[in-house]
């Protein structure tokens, strides 16, 4: 466990979290064990003011509860000041670059939260501020969301090495590629069970590899139910992502045999294995509401580790 933070200077102060490829296993760890610290701060319900005098820009192309809430009351609880843009209170990348934009942000705020489209922007907003920057989600990467999902195993497993988790349903999203990214740092099994035409790209499967192998995790993508077997955990994502409302009709005929029900729980040959969605959820749909509300979901513990790893990922950083 680290120490009381308001005790040192973190390592990792002035760096941005784009994604967790620039990032060793042991920093990952670090930044967990400040997630645990502050939620058991929370829960003993001590005030801490560690933001005090700080600002950040929340910036929002996508709409969001969890994300925009877990960066809101976490920083302010800690006496800073979020100031929420959505892109009907800014000019980004329309009638201003991103450049620009990053370049005067950088002037006023301590850091910048960034939820949006396009990876490249998250980037630019890092490269031409010369604040912290936090992807709060891309089309690319989901680091925040990540990070609350191993947050929730290692809290009720114990450890994490070892662990096995099998992603069910389109396997190319933001949420799966962040999932095998972070499992192969931290030596846990990761597999997709998936129809072919969503299996993930080549791109984040290359990347993800050395990481694999350096931690002795296994990297598996099927389309048949023999992939889940022995799995600690089953997680699942809606059908169709933000942006892609058109395609429902055809991922709803490409993902259907992918849900996650009695039977497929059943189908790890694991009792003890429990059931992790990034919500919000279409119940019926990717899930049934059996497994949504059974006593395997931990579905409510994974979203408040929203709070608690981004309060931990901005102590760190800022």
């Amino acid at each position: 466990m680290a120490v009381e933070i308001e005790k040192f200077e973190t390592p990792f102060k002035g760096r941005s979290l784009l994604n967790w490829i620039d990032w060793t296993p042991s920093e990952i760890e670090q930044i967990l064990d400040y997630a645990i610290l502050v939620k058991k701060q929370s829960h003993a319900g001590e005030i801490h003011q560690r933001f005090l005098g700080k600002t950040i820009a929340l910036i929002f192309e996508k709409r969001s509860t969890r994300t925009r809430s877990s960066f809101e009351t976490a920083f302010g609880e800690e006496g800073g000041h979020p100031v929420f843009m959505s892109t009907d209170d800014i000019q980004l990348g329309g009638k201003e670059s991103v450049r620009d934009t990053a370049r005067v942000l950088g002037r006023m705020f301590s850091a910048i939260e960034f939820r949006g489209f396009k990876q490249q922007h998250v980037e630019e907003l890092a490269q031409y501020s010369g604040i912290p920057v936090i992807n709060g989600l891309t089309d690319e990467f989901h680091p925040t969301q990540a990070l609350a999902d191993v947050m929730t195993l290692k809290e009720h497993f114990g450890y994490l090495k070892g662990l096995k988790m099998a992603f069910c349903g389109d396997g190319r999203n933001n949420v799966a590629r962040s999932l095998m990214l972070i499992c192969a740092k931290l030596g846990i099994d990761f597999a997709i069970y998936s129809p072919k035409e969503l299996f993930p790209d080549k791109q984040i499967l290359e990347i993800s590899k050395p990481f694999a192998e350096k931690s002795g995790a296994k990297i598996s993508i099927s389309d048949e139910i023999s992939v889940v077997k022995r799995s600690n955990c089953l997680y699942t994502d809606v059908w169709v992502s933000m942006g892609e409302e058109a395609l429902k009709d055809e991922r709803t005929r490409l993902l259907s045999p992918f849900q996650v029900n009695s039977d497929l729980m059943a189908s790890t040959g694991n009792a003890e294995s429990i059931f992790l969605h990034c919500l919000p959820a279409v119940k019926g749909q990717e899930v049934t509401e059996e497994v949504f509300e059974s006593s395997q979901s931990k579905v409510w513990e994974q979203a408040e580790n929203r709070k608690h790893t981004i309060k931990a990922i901005m102590l760190a950083l800022i």
